[in-house]
């Protein structure tokens, strides 16, 4: 792989596009009901268990998986329907034109399921920006911040973690990104960033002119 570009790795919800708008919403509320049913909890109980496994697996998936034997499959199929996704979307207008300027290799890497990834990247009409997409499936339901999904998606695309910039808006993730050798951009409009942050961006559309603090060209060993 040539060193005169970076890879980049995109998290998809609140990076590529707002989930927190109409998406988050619609999601949490499906995990509520969903555990509900699963272990015939009312809702208050289900959504402080769903809060719960995501602040100490970074994924309310994870927790299920690993207390209650819940199958991902099931799970992510069900809490990941939407009655007009095209409708609850919140993204930059300006964002397909972005992602075909910056140089190097673009790589989604997602905690979300299969499926919803792939709707999301058609309706905002950037899938063909993307050269590999690493949902949740695809890394085993080894979500980040787990250093093993990192390395899967290291190692199936043959990648050196010094050439890749993880472009994120979860610190913890960045977190993992930054100890493995990776640039990091975090999508946030908070005043402090943390040490593992090397660029915080409000708007995904800067992204490009802070492309030379984030890469030079360079002959890496």
């Amino acid at each position: 792989m040539s060193s005169s570009a970076p890879v980049w790795l995109f998290d998809l919800d609140n990076t590529l596009h707002n989930a927190s708008a109409h998406i988050f919403p619609h999601i949490n509320g499906s995990m509520v009901s969903y555990i509900r049913a699963l272990l015939e909890v009312d809702e208050e109980h289900a959504t402080r268990i769903r809060q719960d496994y995501w602040q100490r697996y970074g994924a309310t998936l994870l927790g299920l998986m690993r207390h209650h034997g819940t199958d991902p499959q099931h799970f992510l199929w069900h809490t990941h329907q939407f009655p007009d996704l095209k409708r609850m979307l919140v993204f930059e207008r300006g964002l397909p034109a972005m992602l075909r300027r910056l140089p190097g290799r673009k790589i989604v890497f997602s905690n979300a399921p299969a499926h919803y990834t792939e709707a999301v990247l058609e309706l905002t009409g950037i899938r063909t920006c993307f050269d590999a997409v690493y949902a949740v499936e695809r890394l085993r339901f080894q979500a980040k911040p787990a250093v093993s999904g990192f390395r899967r998606v290291l190692h199936s695309e043959c990648l050196d973690p010094r050439r890749c910039i993880m472009v994120e808006d979860v610190p913890a993730n960045l977190r993992t990104a930054k100890r493995l050798g990776m640039k990091t951009v975090w999508l946030s409009a908070a005043t402090r960033q943390p040490a593992w942050v090397d660029v915080r961006l409000v708007s995904i559309l800067d992204l490009p002119r802070h492309l030379p603090r984030l890469w030079r060209r360079r002959s890496l060993p």
